[in-house]
């Protein structure tokens, strides 16, 4: 029988984070939708769509010369970013705001491309209560176990960070290095969240379910599974931040294919890709680093004989598999608009998936997992 129950409030934080981490994957494939689509400026001025909470369907409702009205307030939000900047010493980084060619364009107005970037920021803000949602509930563990609560605040606070950087990547006309920093942020919430619901299931210790093994004539004693090592956990580690690097790598990819269709007039499809240099023939050199350093890890922790262990290295190899088939679509069919947010939204998965992978080895290398014997009895949570 189990005797082993979970309190409401646990329950509550562990649904909330849950759902907070699944609505942050899935801004990221709506973020990835507005890029591949060309709709990351389909609004103008941030929070407000074209000066509007409820975003115009069409241009006559906008002033003849909203071009002008909209760029003049960029660049001087802009200008008071740069000096801001340049206090603090980041001068090229406040240089490169002005140097980047598209500063001064206003993009004509879509109301398609309007109404995505629109859906994107409401789910944005959609995410921001779910966040402070998991703070509220959070709570409880300010006396069990107070690193949860301190995640689940950082997260919160992050996600505010968050939403202004969102606002300079649309002032800045989509900069680069804006871009970059956002998707990075957006991996480190992801990490938070992952981490404070892990924790609320395993405890501060490490230690969650125990497990007791009964059988009606006999006593078995449990067998002691292998214990990862700390060499195996520091390849966890290289492998996790080599995926990072990935995505931060197909996000500079991405830009290029911005820079090139912009430049051949969005036609010629099958040319851009020999047009993108060397940052993509980096991020396709380290797709294969990745694959290798992940099936010789996975290896390694299946040969543990840990269930969970099993079960993530399962979902890690599959997610490479399907980053594989996506990235050969993507080569094969001259980047088709479809497969991008995909390809994006499955590389930030498998980072997940590694994050938690990571804090399992954590786990077992803490309170090393018992095994029941072949003709073992059913197992009872205690």
């Amino acid at each position: 029988m189990n005797n082993w129950s979970i309190s409401p409030a646990v329950r509550r934080f562990r649904f909330v984070g849950l759902l907070t981490v699944v609505a942050v994957y899935l801004l990221i494939l709506v973020g990835g939708v507005v890029r591949s689509t060309g709709s990351g400026m389909g609004c103008p001025d941030w929070p407000k769509c074209f000066g509007s909470w409820v975003p115009p369907t069409k241009v006559s409702q906008l002033p003849p010369n909203y071009k002008e009205i909209y760029t003049a307030q960029r660049v001087a939000k802009n200008q008071k970013l740069a000096r801001t900047l340049q206090r603090l010493g980041f001068s090229q980084v406040a240089g490169s705001i002005f140097a980047h060619p598209t500063q001064y364009i206003e993009t004509d107005f879509n109301a398609v491309k309007t109404w995505i970037e629109y859906v994107n920021r409401l789910l944005g803000a959609l995410i921001g209560v779910f966040v402070f949602l998991t703070v509220l509930f959070a709570l409880p563990y300010w006396k069990r176990d107070r690193t949860i609560f301190w995640l689940a605040l950082a997260s919160f606070l992050l996600t505010g960070v968050q939403g202004y950087l969102g606002s300079l990547v649309v002032s800045t006309n989509l900069l680069p290095v804006m871009v970059t920093i956002h998707m990075a942020l957006a991996l480190v919430i992801v990490a938070l969240l992952l981490y404070a619901v892990d924790r609320a299931r395993t405890g501060k210790a490490g230690q969650g379910e125990t497990w007791e093994w009964e059988q009606s004539a006999t006593t078995i004693t449990p067998q002691v599974a292998a214990v990862p090592s700390l060499g195996l956990q520091v390849w966890l580690w290289v492998a996790l931040l080599l995926t990072f690097w990935q995505i931060m790598l197909g996000t500079q990819v991405r830009e290029q294919v911005d820079v090139v269709s912009a430049a051949a007039g969005y036609v010629g499809r099958e040319t851009w890709i020999g047009q993108l240099g060397s940052v993509f023939t980096l991020h396709r050199t380290i797709s294969a680093a990745v694959l290798l350093l992940n099936v010789y890890v996975g290896f390694e922790l299946w040969q543990l004989g840990q269930a969970r262990l099993r079960r993530l290295v399962v979902a890690t190899l599959g997610m490479i598999g399907l980053e594989i088939v996506v990235g050969f679509v993507l080569t094969l069919f001259a980047l088709p608009a479809a497969a991008q947010p995909v390809h994006l939204t499955l590389a930030t998965v498998l980072f997940g998936v590694q994050f938690l992978t990571l804090l399992a080895v954590a786990h077992a290398r803490k309170a090393p997992e018992t095994i029941a014997p072949s003709d073992a009895a059913r197992p009872v949570v205690a």
